[in-house]
């Protein structure tokens, strides 16, 4: 179970998060940190979809792997907020949105696993919505700089990034309104 195809593929995806954050300490210029930055997560990200399809491919589908899966991913996106934190390309408001949700919203399914719940907050697909959202934005915000000369990476990675954060809130709420029965059910 630690050593499938799959698992090592999200492995894959934990150890590149310091090689993302460490591309911009080279000493080369910013353009090409960008580029080197933005491969690097397009690729790593990439192996999200790919570590899933091939262990249902596969059948090695694995409670490790879904435990793993979920930690890679949000490793992946607060690592690269906090780089676009830094490099002021996102605004604090929106990554501390988008990391509150994530700490939060895990510690409400480590909850409601505990009460035999986890059902009530299984991935819906506003959590989805919200994922491809930032999945998106945060290539755009890593590149900072115009496709074909004429798209703004940074405008559009700044639209989609507010659009994840609001699908942030918005996924939040309802995993809360899914769970309150259960809360309220075993606080009595």
């Amino acid at each position: 179970m630690f050593w499938t195809l799959p698992t090592l593929l999200t492995w894959a995806r934990i150890v590149a998060i310091p090689l993302i954050v460490g591309i911009y300490e080279l000493p080369v210029d910013m353009p090409t940190r960008n580029l080197m930055a933005t491969v690097l997560f397009v690729v790593v990200a990439l192996t999200d979809w790919l570590d899933g399809w091939l262990a249902r491919r596969l059948n090695q589908t694995s409670s490790f792997g879904a435990f793993l899966d979920p930690v890679a991913d949000k490793f992946l996106v607060c690592a690269a907020l906090l780089i676009l934190l830094q490099l002021d390309r996102v605004s604090a408001l929106v990554a501390l949105v988008i990391i509150g949700r994530e700490i939060a919203i895990s510690a409400l399914r480590e909850w409601m696993a505990q009460i035999g719940a986890s059902r009530s907050v299984a991935v819906h697909m506003i959590g989805k919505l919200k994922t491809t959202a930032q999945m998106v934005a945060i290539p755009f915000l890593l590149y900072d700089g115009r496709l074909f000369g004429v798209v703004s990476t940074r405008l559009c990675g700044t639209v989609l990034i507010v659009i994840a954060a609001v699908l942030t809130i918005w996924s939040m709420v309802y995993y809360l309104q899914k769970a309150l029965p259960e809360i309220r059910a075993k606080a009595r």
